[in-house]
Parts: structure tokens; sequence; C-alpha cells
């Protein structure tokens, strides 16, 4: 059994799924998590009405773009300085709104992209909901495309529903395989796994046939996979979303509620052995809707030769 196998059968092994939600509290109920945001607010210095009203109706809308650069040791020269956007995590409906997504669409038009990567998550309770978001995804400019994955909540409302919305915009989904990206001199593998919640991720298929001296970036919904996946060398940078951030995030201590697989890298960036691996807080929110200390992501990376 390959590290593949190994890791698909353990998570198809896992049968604690809980909620929808399944965050690390299970438990906490919307007034318990309100009491504890509340007193998270007063110790930030804010009233506690005023700090709740700011996490539920204005952080969850005020868009970051978090620009970083990062060297890649295999990069071709002719691809330093190449531009990619990473947006994951829309769940849209009921609580993420399409007008956000529009603006979050706008704001990565203006970065002037060479590639734009959707790393999962764009419903929460109804897949239909795809058929509104995809056209607004499609509006997305990047001469060299834009290509997405699966997350957890894709598979878990209707996996085919998203997959045929996204594709019928002219988004290309990668599950378990790999594009070559010849962008004038210089070549980069592009690849993405299934949901590795309850997909069944397999690198090995993904990165079938690459030639190994040219740098792979990987796209993974959940980043603590990352442990595994560092172990073929012949990925340069993992890219995932999944945790939110946690959402909620309490300055000196990090954030209380995470979910599974998003637990130990759980927002920026990470060197794992010599991978790189990226985790976008998101543009949207599940349930309860706030955020606070933990603004929503637009993710700016330059690649640059080691």
């Amino acid at each position: 059994m390959n590290q593949d196998e190994r890791m698909t059968e353990s998570l198809r092994s896992d049968s604690s799924i809980g909620g929808i939600d399944a965050i690390r509290h299970p438990r906490m109920n919307r007034r318990t998590f309100l009491k504890a945001l509340g007193g998270i607010a007063l110790g930030a210095g804010f009233g506690s009405a005023m700090g709740v009203k700011y996490a539920f109706e204005i952080e969850p809308r005020w868009l970051a773009v978090e620009s970083l650069s990062i060297p890649i040791a295999a990069l071709p020269s002719a691809l330093d300085g190449l531009r990619m956007v990473c947006l994951s995590d829309f769940h849209l409906y009921p609580y993420t709104q399409i007008d956000l997504i529009e603006d979050a669409v706008q704001i990565t038009n203006k970065l002037s992209p060479d590639l734009v990567c959707l790393l999962g998550d764009y419903v929460f309770e109804d897949a239909r909901s795809i058929q509104e978001l995809a056209p607004v995804l499609a509006q997305l400019r990047a001469h060299a495309g834009i290509f997405a994955i699966l997350g957890n909540h894709d598979l878990w409302t209707d996996a085919e529903v998203v997959r045929s919305g996204l594709r019928s915009s002219g988004i290309s989904v990668l599950e378990n395989e790999h594009v070559q990206l010849d962008l004038g001199d210089g070549t980069l593998i592009l690849a993405g796994l299934e949901d590795g919640w309850s997909g069944s991720p397999n690198l090995e298929r993904a990165l079938t046939g690459v030639n190994p001296r040219l740098p792979v970036v990987l796209m993974m919904h959940e980043p603590d996979f990352a442990d595994t996946l560092c172990l073929d060398s012949r990925v340069s940078l993992q890219l995932s979303g999944h945790s939110h951030g946690g959402q909620v995030r309490i300055p000196g201590l990090g954030a209380p509620f995470l979910p599974r697989y998003g637990e130990k890298y759980d927002q920026g960036l990470y060197n794992i052995k010599g991978m790189w691996l990226y985790t976008t807080r998101g543009v949207g929110v599940i349930g309860p809707p706030a955020r606070f200390n933990c603004r929503p992501e637009i993710t700016l990376m330059t690649l640059r030769t080691a």
C-alpha cells in the first residue's frame, strides 16, 4: 500500500464525521457562541453589543488582499514573478451573499493575475447555488486560466451538480489530475486532488506522467494533509482553504473553533519539510456567520525562483 492509498484508507475508515459545520466543539450552540464572542469583544476593547455587530455585519464583508512572494526551487527563470490568486470557501447562501463574491471577483481582476486557483466549497446547504455562483466566477480574468477543485461541502450536497455548474461556465475542475501550463519559455504543473474528507485523493494518479524536474503547485482543499503530501518531492507548493482561519481568532491565542483537517495549519504560510503550504481564510462563512480578527481573504501569490 503506497502513501496515497494509506491516506485514502485513513479517510474512509474515519466514521466520526459530525454535522455539516463539524467544528471542534459541536455542542456549542448559537447562544453559547454569542456569549463567548461578547467576551472576546469586551477583551478586545469593544462594547459587547458593538463587538457582536462588528463580527456579524462588518468584518465578514471586509475583504482583505494578502500579498506574498514564495521562492520555488525548480521554478524556471521565465516564470519568475508569476502572479497567482487563490480564492476559497465561498459557501454561497444562506450566510454569504452573491454581492460579496462579485466584489471579490472585481478585486481579483484588478490584481491582474496570470492564474486563478479556486480551492473548493462553493456552496453550503444547496448544490444548486452553483448555478448563480459559477457565472460570477467565470468573470475572473487570468491568461493562464481558472482552475478549481471541490471541497467537502460540495461533496456533501451534490458533487455532480457543483462540478457540472463550474464546467458549464468554462472553469476547469481538477480531480486527481494535472495540467501542464506552458507559459512562454517556462512550464508549470498545476495539480488538483479530490476532497480529503469525503473524496478519494490520489496524488500518484494526479501526477502520472509529470516530468520530475518541473515544479508542481498542488490544490488540496484541506490543509492538514500536507504532512503526507510533502513526502512527494515533486510538490513545491500546496494551496488549501477549508479552515476559514477559524472565523474568530482571539488575539494571542488563535482560533478556538476549527474544522477537522484544518486544525494544524489553519491560516497563512508554512514550510513543511521543504514544501510550502498556504492556507487561505476564504471568502465566505458558515454558521455562526461571524468573523473576528479574521477577515475574508483574497490571496495574491508571486512565485519567485529560489
